[in-house]
């Protein structure tokens, strides 16, 4: 991991996030960009040379802003990093980012959400959803109140695709670094066939493509999806859950499709990271 982007709107929800960031920076010795979208909005009667006045005005005061943030959360731990300050104008904050971390070929874009959500709330929020989805790139979303700087336990959701591997060696690779164990977890329900006999195979052909001794498996029965996820993530005592994005097949679209979308759990407050197969 050589990049990191990390997007904030200034708000305690991103402070989490900004301190991973800063940790994930640290422990790869990558470059962090940390970036701040704002819009102006446009009328008819905007003036041309009055909106890029504004602008510029806007961009120095944000990037002043970004350093002051870094600063009061990060204390001076960051300066003399390899930290560098972005400021756009987008209308769109998704698009931004999307954009920004396109052209940088980042590896990894990190953002905060609310501590507070549900596991589906986790997964549906627009911004947070629309990053996943578009993303070149893994996605880290880190709740407010996650203390992300000790990662015992990683669990990777698995719906035994085959890109689960690639996605699974990325997440190794995160893992040796924080010297975490990593389970890796599949919820069967009454309806799917062999869930036992799938895992098995599963097994043999990701020991066959990556190799870390961390490494462990569990096949959970349980016919309401979310609730039996939650479940595992308390009882695993888990401090960060991955999962597949791939269009129209990933863990999460399924899941969310059930008709336990309904179902409210217990929130979540550990991190999530997204591995898009687009960015694999």
């Amino acid at each position: 991991m050589k990049t990191i982007l990390y997007a904030t709107d200034y708000s305690q929800n991103s402070v989490a996030a900004l301190r991973l960031a800063h940790l994930m920076t640290k422990k790869f010795n990558a470059k962090l960009f940390v970036m701040h979208v704002f819009d102006i909005p446009v009328t008819l009667s905007t003036v041309s040379i009055s909106h890029i006045k504004k602008e510029k005005r806007l961009m120095i005061e944000n990037h002043s802003k970004l350093k002051k943030f870094c600063t009061e959360h990060l204390g001076d731990t960051w300066e003399g990093g390899n930290i560098n300050f972005l400021v756009e104008e987008d209308v769109s904050v998704v698009q931004g980012v999307l954009e920004k971390a396109t052209k940088l070929e980042v590896d990894l874009i990190v953002v905060g959400t609310k501590g507070t959500s549900t596991i589906k709330e986790f997964l549906m929020g627009s911004a947070t959803t629309a990053l996943i989805k578009k993303a070149p790139c893994a996605v880290l979303a880190v709740p407010a109140m996650s203390s992300p700087e000790n990662f015992k336990t990683m669990v990777y959701a698995t719906d035994f695709e085959q890109a689960d591997i690639f996605a699974i060696n990325r997440l190794v690779e995160i893992a040796k670094k924080f010297n975490s164990k990593i389970s890796i977890v599949h919820i069967s329900t009454s309806r799917e066939y062999a869930g036992d006999q799938q895992m098995e195979w599963f097994k043999e052909m990701l020991n066959q493509k990556v190799t870390y001794d961390k490494m462990e498996f569990d096949l959970i029965l349980d016919d309401d999806i979310f609730e039996g996820l939650n479940r595992y993530l308390e009882k695993s005592n888990a401090s960060l859950l991955a999962m597949l994005e791939r269009k129209d097949n990933s863990f999460s679209q399924k899941f969310l499709q059930t008709d336990m979308i309904n179902k409210m759990v217990s929130g979540i407050t550990i991190p999530l990271i997204s591995f898009n197969i687009g960015g694999l």
